[in-house]
Formats: structure tokens, sequence, C-alpha cells
């Protein structure tokens, strides 16, 4: 053996082996410093470590806001916004080109599914693009996307347009008590949807959630690792709060008022609230006018039911005189002289009525009734009975009093019901004297509201409250609201003195509020005109209407107080007014006279009774199960025997209802639809599956059809609501 030549053999291994240590040392502090394999450059951050911490957050969801029959007024929905990608270098599944690369097409295909404008599109990739953007959005209109329009626009399969899943609240009634529950909407530094108006803020940490989070570990592939520590911390959603609202009063209410204001000569704004009167439980609550709880297009933030001082005028009445009765200063059978109230005030404040004054007040629009009893003078709704109570037979000091027991000048101890005291000026004699027929006195409609609960319920004044119950996600009562006694202004007796006196309002023929008669149940009531105050003072140009109502007149259930701003104070339309005590009595599910073998409850002409089955019945055997419920029954076709219904078997239907009945007869004649609301012609729509085109909201005024000719599947029929 040549040592040598072993020599050198041994010289070039340690040669090569301290060449390849060198390449793979320098490898592996290259890779340590960049990341990157020397030779490939393939990023090897995400290989180095097989064992990677990885954690999930799990959304909470937002509670759920539901009217007391479980009708879904606010819930979260899945939405989601559109990410355009126009980086060069971003790829996608087999390595094609995931970024947009025509923006004109891809403009052209995204503009009809957005409702977007094809050059606003062009014009936003394009600024992207000049800016080295990697990805960028087109504004509102790509948010809030449904799964509907995301599915479309991938079904295009255009490169480089994405969706990153969000989610929004909705509104499934659009407009419904609008200002009162507000809205929640994303807040991105929260990263959580946040109640910003109304009920939804001053509820948010009752509706708001708590998120969870799972942590695990997993490896470059995101393969769960077995035998690693997982830990996972289940969301809590929101608990779900249910109002004391109805739907349908609601509904109602909010398209009456809509409808005074617009149709009402100077018509500015109303609002309204509907109440039980012996729980507080309110069910109607309405601003006109509103906004679309989607859009969020409201003119004013101001809930005016609780947010708007005014001065209430003649409602205002019955309270003044409920002081009188009570504190046993009332002169039942005196008399006095209406028309003017010429006064005086001595050096210690005492006013006094003289035959000539400069200090006048006079009745409503210059009348004069001439000399009338104090009784007499309420069905009147008399300034000067109110001004003759307040000097001759109650010091102004027991009317403040009174004032302050019926919850005056201080917010309403409502919860979630955020709402103002008001202010009176009670200084001077006329200020003292207008206060008693509600002028120089502002008040909120739920201090009315409030107020009059101890008139229609023997003395006893109930808080109004509009939420009922809050829930947790499984259905667990986690807070429960209930009636509360807020006082005792007046006693029983003086409570039904009233509801006596504001019955002869309504059906005395001179009757400030016979107007408000209604057929189908006996009310009382109590009218207010109110002068309302511009910025040249009481210059005539605009009023508050105004009505208090209460039925049944026998035992008070359910309340209605209504007022609209307007130029017009006399030939305004009464019936709006009237539908929602309809609404109302419905919604309270009253009753009075007792109840029937047939479950039929009555109020003298007002029925309210429960739907029989008529399916697979004859149609006279549907007639004759129908008499005496008081309902329009609308047949449908020539039939003999009945295949439909509507309303469905043990419904609630009143006096005046339409009631659909579809026989099996194939000849179907057009309807007298005039009257039917959308209600009616959904139901006719259900059952004969012929199309209905509606314009306007309220009742149908007129329609395309002349009655009785015929009509089928293929008919469009046309109808006007107003």
């Amino acid at each position: 053996m040549n040592p040598k030549r072993s020599n050198r053999t041994l010289v070039y291994m340690l040669l090569m082996i301290g060449i390849i240590g060198v390449v793979i040392l320098s490898n592996v502090l290259f890779t340590m410093v960049t990341q990157k394999h020397l030779r490939t450059g393939t990023n090897v951050k995400e290989y180095k470590d097989p064992d990677i911490s990885s954690s999930n957050v799990l959304k909470a969801k937002r509670g759920t806001i539901y009217d007391r029959n479980g009708e879904v007024i606010a819930q979260d929905e899945d939405t989601y916004k559109l990410i355009a990608y126009l980086n060069k270098n971003r790829k996608g599944i087999g390595n094609k080109p995931a970024y947009v690369q025509d923006i004109t097409k891809t403009a052209r295909l995204l503009a009809p599914k957005l409702g977007m404008d094809e050059q606003d599109i062009v014009d936003t990739l394009t600024k992207a693009q000049k800016n080295n953007l990697y990805q960028t959005e087109l504004g509102d209109k790509g948010k809030n996307l449904t799964k509907e329009v995301k599915e479309s626009i991938e079904a295009l399969e255009l490169p480089g347009i994405s969706f990153e899943e969000s989610v929004k609240r909705y509104y499934p009634s659009s407009v419904f008590a609008s200002h009162l529950v507000g809205y929640a909407q994303f807040d991105e530094e929260k990263n959580t949807m946040v109640g910003k108006m109304g009920l939804e803020s001053a509820l948010n940490d009752y509706l708001s959630g708590k998120d969870g989070l799972e942590v695990y570990q997993q490896d470059a592939d995101g393969n769960l690792l077995p035998g690693t520590k997982y830990t996972k911390t289940y969301a809590t959603d929101g608990n779900n709060v249910v109002l004391t609202l109805d739907r349908n009063v609601q509904q109602n209410l909010q398209n009456s008022l809509d409808k005074s204001v617009k149709k009402t000569a100077g018509g500015v704004r109303g609002w309204g609230i509907v109440m039980e009167v012996e729980t507080g439980k309110i069910l109607g609550w309405a601003s006109s006018p509103s906004f679309d709880l989607n859009k969020r297009d409201m003119k004013d933030y101001i809930d005016l039911p609780s947010g708007y001082l005014y001065e209430p005028g003649s409602v205002m009445k019955g309270i003044t005189y409920s002081a009188a009765i009570d504190s046993g200063k009332y002169p039942y059978n005196e008399t006095f002289d209406s028309g003017a109230f010429h006064f005086v005030e001595d050096s210690k404040g005492k006013i006094y009525r003289t035959s000539n004054s400069d200090l006048t007040i006079y009745d409503a629009l210059g009348k004069n009734h001439g000399t009338v009893t104090f009784d007499k003078g309420f069905v009147l709704s008399s300034n000067i009975g109110i001004c003759e109570l307040l000097t001759k037979y109650m010091d102004p000091s027991i009317y403040k009093e009174y004032l302050d027991k019926f919850g005056f000048l201080k917010p309403v101890n409502s919860p979630f019901l955020n709402n103002r005291g008001g202010t009176m000026s009670f200084n001077y004699a006329s200020e003292k004297l207008s206060t008693g027929f509600g002028q120089a006195i502002n008040v909120n409609a739920l201090q009315m509201v409030q107020a009059y609960s101890a008139i229609f319920n023997d003395g006893k004044m109930v808080e109004p409250f509009v939420v009922d119950r809050i829930e947790n996600a499984n259905g667990k009562i986690v807070k429960q609201y209930d009636t509360t006694i807020a006082g005792q202004p007046i006693s029983e007796k003086t409570s039904k003195y009233m509801q006596k006196l504001m019955k002869r309002v309504v059906y005395d023929k001179d009757g400030t509020a016979a107007p408000y008669k209604m057929n189908d149940v006996e009310i009382i009531a109590k009218t207010g005109t109110g002068e309302v105050a511009g910025k040249n003072g009481y210059d005539g140009s605009l009023y508050t209407n105004s009505v208090m109502m209460a039925a049944p007149a026998d035992d008070p259930k359910v309340m209605v107080y209504y007022a609209f701003q307007a130029s017009d104070i006399l030939s305004y339309d009464r019936e709006p007014m009237k539908e929602v005590m309809r609404s109302a009595l419905v919604a309270a599910n009253i009753t009075s006279d007792g109840e029937s073998n047939n479950g039929q409850k009555t109020y003298k002409d007002f029925k309210q009774s429960d739907m029989p089955s008529l399916l697979n019945h004859s149609l006279d055997y549907a007639k004759e199960k129908l008499e005496g419920t008081a309902t329009n029954q609308v047949i449908i076709g020539n039939g003999s025997s009945v295949i439909k219904q509507y309303p469905e078997v043990g419904e609630t239907i009143i006096s005046n209802q339409n009631v659909f009945i579809l026989t099996d007869g194939s000849k179907i004649t057009m309807p007298d639809m005039k009257g039917w609301t959308k209600k009616d012609i959904t139901a006719f729509w259900e059952l004969t599956h012929i199309e209905v085109e509606m314009s306007g909201t309220g009742r149908v005024t007129s329609q395309n059809i002349k009655t009785g000719k015929s009509i089928n599947k293929d008919t469009v029929i046309k109808v006007k609501m107003e």
C-alpha cells in the first residue's frame, strides 16, 4: 500500500467533508436570517415548525328583539363584503391568476348585481391599481350583501373577486317604532355589533353577547395535531328582548299618523301611544315622520312621544276637572257664563273675574255657549269653565299640587324610556289660568298617558313600560318587568265621575268628541286643540290636534293618545284614530259582557269571535257558522263546497273584518276591494294566486277591474291605497 496515496485520499475526503459542512452551515445560517432556502428560495417559515399554535374567535350573536307575539323586530343577519384583489402576484388554486385582470369586464358584470354605475366601479378599480393597492372595496354598495347576491356574483367566476363574511342588524318591518327601537351597527374598533340609538342602545348590555375562543396546535397543513392541548371557550349569545308592542297595533298607529300628517292641511308632525289601562303595557308607540331602520334615513332624532315637549291644549282639562272634583272644590250644580273671561289680579295674587278688563281669555274660535253647568262646560271644552274653577272655587296652588300628583313636570319613571320633565310658566295670572286648559305648560305624551291612566283605572296611576321581559338564548327569563302603580292622585269616585263626563263628550250631540263616535264599541274621550307658539308667538299658523280615548266606556281597558300638528283644526279626518282603537281592542283581547258558548265576546255592536272550521263543508254551512259574527264574507268562486279559508281555524275575527272563503267553483269574479287592507289583499292572493299590484298605503280606494267581471290566474289586478 502506498502511504503517500493513502494520505492524499484522506486529505481529499477531509476537504470534501469540510466543503459540505460549510455549505450546510451556510444554508442553515441563511435560512435562519432570511427564512428562505439558500438553493430553492422556498419560504420555510411555514415548514420549520410542525407545531403551530393557532386560535380562532367564536363570535357571539346579538340578541333578537321581539314584539309581544314573538314577531321579530330586530335580528342579526349574515352579510358579505366584496373585495377586489389587484396585485398581479396573487395566485389561486393551480397557480392561476387570482387578481382582477379585466377591469372593464369586471365592472360591467358587477354593476347590475350591486346596483352601481359601471363607470364608478371602473374608476375605483383603476385608481386602486395605479396606487399599487393589493386590494380594494367598492364602498357601501359592496357591503352588507345578501347570500343570494354573493352567490350570483360567484357564479360569474370573475378573477380577483372575493368576499369577507360579516354581520348586520336587520329590521324585518323596516319602519317599526323606529325612534323607540333605534338601531345597532357593526363597530370596527370593538369588532362587534353595538347599539347606537333607542332601545338598541339602552339595552346594549343585555343584547350583547360574549365571544368565545378556541386554541389548538396544528401542523403546516392546518391539521390538528393529535395528543396536543386543545381548549375551547364557548361564545355566549346575547339575551333576547320581548317588548309589549303589538305589531298590528303598531303598524296601524304608524299608518294612521302618517295619513293624518300628510293629508291634513299644513301637517307637520304626529305622535301617539296605545296602552293597556290596568297594566301600563304599551301596545303602540309612533312618531311621524318616521324612518326606515335598515336605511336610517331619519330627518330628526327626536322620539316624539317621550322627547318632544309641547302645550297639550284642552286634553289638560281632564286633569283640571279631576283636581277640582277630588279636592272637594267642584261646583256640581252651579253654572257660569261662557264666551269671554275678563280678569284682574290683586296685590295678594288673588285672581278675580270682572265685567271689563284688558286681560281677557276667550273660548275656542270665539264661541259663546251662554250660561252652562260645569259638566256641560267640560263637554263643550270651555276655557271659561276652567277659568271659573281656578278663580272662584279652586285656588291655582291646589291645581299645581295635583299636577305633581299626576306626574307632570318630572320625567316618567319608565325603564329604558328616556323622557323630559317639561316646563311650566306659573307666575302671572294669565299663566296660572292658561295652564288649566293646556297652555303655558309643556308636557310629553308619556306623561299624558300615565296621568290619564288614573282617570281610566279607578284612580290608580300606572307607569307605562315597553319592555316585557329579557330572556337568555335558551328562553330562560333573565328579567321580568311588571305593572307598577305610580300613585293614586285621585279617588275611585273621582275617576268614575270623570269617565261619565268623558262619555258625554262623545255622545252628547254638541260634544267635542262626537266625531270620534264608533259603531263597534262605546268609547270615552277628551279632545284637545293647542295653539303652537312660533317665532312670532301665537300667530294661529299651527295647532296641536289631539284626542285621549279609552274603551270600552263602561270599563276602560285600552287607551289611545293621538296627536298631530297642522294648520287645520276643524276638517281633518277622524277615521285614522278609530282604526287605531279597533286594533287596540283586538290586541288587548278584552271582554266585557261575558263570553257565550261559542267563544264570542261582545261590546254591544262590537264582536270578537274565534274563526270556525269551514274546510270541506258546504257553502251554506259556512254562512251559517259565520252568522252573527258581524264579519264581511268574501266568497271566491261559484262552487258549493269550501276548499280553503282565511283566517285559519281558531284565529280571532272581529266585527267588519273580511273573511275569505274559496269554493270549488272554477269561475271567479272580481270582488269589490274598496276598503281592503294589505292583509286582505295578501289573503286573496294566497287563496287565488291572482296577482294584485298595490300602490300607496292604507286601504284600497280604487281598482282597475270592475266588480263582478270574470278574472283568472292570468289577470293582473291593480289597486290604489290611501
